[in-house]
């Protein structure tokens, strides 16, 4: 076997760009690490005709996938509309590959932070790999991400509590970035920061979140006592005719309602490390 091409990237997900808009049947990506597996679901959400690609990976990287909801929602869009597919590898994973019809590129990151992806097209080799491949698809075992798709997310939240709520959550969400290592600023806080700076029920805000599958109602409970233990949220009651009084969320600081949407995340880190051990 000989290397038929190769390219240099400034980054894994530059060369899946470039490798996955020139593609059009389906590819298998198999040894991913949790960095490269981001990287690719991110490159099939920008693509706009993207090949179908099935993510064979150790479970471990599923996992750490799943544990941010800005890149598990994502995923999850793209399983709706069957551009990708996940599954955890039941064998070791040796190399980072891309299979498509037609060729292997193996992907190889560089200690410099460059990525180096070598492709062959020799018919022979493609078709060992794509079959050696296709078999441990066959053995992976199912993954679920449970976690709903972005767009389901966001059209309930405008549904339910109109465009200004949604447009909030969104922008918010994406000053964050990544919830992953975010105790506060995570899919419930922030459903809960917005939900306070527009005066919504904290009945509501808890019953689209268990219906839409952001979060328990539980979840959200315990959020909520969180955020006002920080000083960040306020509640007040409002009564009903019949049973106990529904909790109206309020803003807790007025930093936070005067700033704009996109500034809500680092005055949420401001305020917390101002407040008292």
């Amino acid at each position: 076997m000989t290397v038929s091409s190769g390219q240099v990237g400034p980054s894994v997900g530059e060369n899946l760009r470039m490798l996955l808009a020139r593609e059009s049947g389906s590819v298998i990506a198999v040894g991913f690490d949790e960095e490269s597996a981001r990287e690719l679901v991110e490159t099939l959400a920008s693509i706009e005709d993207s090949p179908r690609v099935r993510l064979l990976v150790r479970e471990e990287v599923l996992r750490w996938l799943r544990d941010d909801f800005v890149v598990a929602s994502t995923a999850a869009e793209l399983i709706e509309t069957e551009t990708l597919e996940l599954r955890a590898a039941t064998e070791r994973l040796t190399n980072t590959l891309l299979v498509t019809e037609e060729t292997v590129v193996s992907l190889l990151a560089l200690n410099d932070g460059y990525s180096a992806a070598l492709a062959t097209n020799d018919e022979e080799f493609v078709e060992a790999a794509r079959e050696r491949r296709n078999d441990l698809w066959k053995d992976g075992e199912a993954f679920d991400l449970r976690t709903p798709a972005r767009s389901r997310v966001l059209d309930s939240l405008a549904e339910a509590f109109g465009s200004e709520v949604e447009t909030g959550f969104r922008a918010i969400l994406g000053a964050v970035g990544s919830t992953r290592d975010e105790t506060i600023l995570d899919e419930v806080g922030v459903s809960l920061l917005v939900a306070a700076r527009h005066e919504e029920l904290l009945y509501e805000i808890s019953k689209w979140g268990e219906d839409s599958g952001v979060g328990s109602k539980a979840t959200f409970s315990r959020m909520k006592n969180t955020l006002e233990d920080h000083g960040l949220i306020e509640t007040e009651k409002v009564p009903i005719d019949i049973g106990r009084p529904r909790l109206r969320l309020l803003v807790g600081d007025e930093r936070l309602r005067e700033a704009d949407t996109e500034e809500i995340p680092s005055v949420v880190r401001e305020l917390i490390s101002m407040a008292p051990a």
